[in-house]
């Protein structure tokens, strides 16, 4: 076991990753080395857990995490299960570019959870999802958890019955799923042949679907 802390912020790269040729070819974010900045850092290496407080920045790939405290989990064979948390009163940042695209998601949520075996991230309470065309605000979704998943770039977005008592974590105006959705361009519209516009996030068939 290995403890580390600093008056001044620590950086370090860890947990890089050896996979099967056959994953190389899917989206380059699960396979780069997480980069983390933070505070105060602890290391369990018998453990595989590195938990990170204070001002905690991470990079991996195009993916850029902000949050207040990170614990991040190994498995057995390599796979990051990282869990963020904001300080009280704030949310945890979250950016991806999506693949192929000159697109980003930006998310923020009181609590995030990325899993990168399975590349998806759940953002939970409070919160809300972007689509960023170059700069260009596209789509934006809330709700009290939102579940991505960029294998298949769609999302699911849910909130607590009214009454439930997970609802007291709901904010005000929170009470419902909300949603703003840019539509492609009509073909009639372009004066002049174009690529295709990219399509917007798919909202998943079921609430919670892929969970």
């Amino acid at each position: 076991m290995m403890r580390i802390q600093s008056k001044i912020r620590a950086v370090f790269i860890a947990f890089a990753m050896v996979l099967p040729l056959a994953t190389l070819a899917e989206r380059a974010d699960k396979d780069a080395a997480l980069n983390a900045e933070a505070d105060f850092a602890r290391r369990d290496e018998l453990r595989q857990t590195t938990n990170l407080k204070g001002n905690v920045v991470i990079s991996k790939g195009t993916i850029r995490i902000r949050a207040a405290v990170v614990n991040v989990k190994l498995d057995q064979d390599g796979y990051e299960i990282a869990t963020a948390t904001a300080d009280p009163g704030k949310r945890v940042f979250f950016r991806q570019k999506r693949e192929g695209l000159d697109e980003f998601i930006e998310a923020e949520a009181e609590t995030m959870e990325y899993n990168s075996r399975a590349d998806t991230v759940q953002f939970t309470r409070n919160a809300v999802m972007r689509r960023y065309r170059g700069v260009v605000l596209f789509d934006e979704v809330s709700g009290s958890s939102i579940f991505y998943d960029n294998k298949t770039e769609s999302f699911s977005v849910d909130n607590p019955p009214q009454g439930a008592a997970s609802a007291a974590s709901v904010a005000p105006g929170q009470g419902r799923v909300r949603m703003v959705l840019t539509p492609r361009p009509a073909a009639s519209a372009v004066s002049a042949p174009q690529p295709s516009a990219p399509a917007p996030l798919r909202p998943s068939s079921a609430i919670g679907a892929g969970r």
